[in-house]
């Protein structure tokens, strides 16, 4: 068994850095997963911009993104990225097709992006940031205790300072896709909706993950529990 893929209790983080950097890497999903969000939209600009026919490209994209769904279920694998791609495509479709503009397919992610932003901003104004869900996710007592790390102030603070991370990503994401918006880019927004997806998430944990390496918290609870423990 790797070092990342080792039970939480077994794991001996000194510092809340070390444990929240051992559980995000076990919380991040893959590079098929990423392809497949991909995948529908390039299918729809490489069809308006070769077609500029809005309901050929919605409904390529829509074919596409059920293609994905059928090798995942002949695979057997989960179907939980792909099953976002198919629910993020087919409301691309319906906004588009409703409004008759093209641009208007990618309107569903901004606004989507608009409401993570609004809640990782409030998640951090109450103390209950966003990335501590994710690490406490990760901990094997969290069916007993889900919300046991917000007894840690020093796991607080830091998955706070992860979360406006988050903040920045859905800031830069938006301060880009709306101008273009305004503008009819559909071409422009599809490039920006993939370089401004996976690419820009890696980006972010990139920054996270400086920031845990920088960082020296001492734990507050999981030191004891890990102690009692063993």
């Amino acid at each position: 068994m790797s070092p990342d893929a080792a039970p939480d209790h077994l794991v001996t983080a000194q510092t809340v850095e070390e444990l929240i950097r051992h559980r995000l890497s076990a919380a991040l999903g893959g590079w098929r997963g990423s392809l497949e969000t991909a995948l529908p939209t390039i299918a729809f600009v490489g069809v308006w911009t070769w077609r500029q026919d809005l309901r050929q490209a919605v409904w390529t994209a829509v074919a596409v993104a059920v293609v994905l769904a059928v090798v995942r279920l002949v695979q057997r694998s989960s179907l939980q990225h792909v099953f976002g791609a198919v629910l993020a495509t087919g409301l691309a479709a319906f906004f588009a097709m409703r409004s008759g503009k093209a641009e208007d397919a990618f309107l569903p992610g901004m606004l989507l992006s608009g409401a993570y932003l609004v809640g990782t901003l409030v998640s951090i104004l109450v103390r209950w940031p966003v990335v501590g869900f994710l690490v406490g996710a990760g901990d094997p007592r969290a069916a007993e205790d889900p919300f046991g790390w917000r007894r840690d102030a020093g796991m607080v603070r830091v998955c706070s300072r992860l979360t406006w991370v988050l903040v920045a990503l859905y800031v830069v994401r938006l301060s880009i896709q709306v101008p273009l918006y305004l503008a009819g880019q559909v071409a422009a927004l599809g490039a920006a909706k993939i370089v401004l997806g996976w690419p820009l998430w890696i980006g972010g944990v990139a920054v996270m993950g400086w920031l845990l390496m920088r960082g020296n918290t001492p734990q507050e609870l999981d030191e004891s529990l890990g102690q009692s423990a063993s």
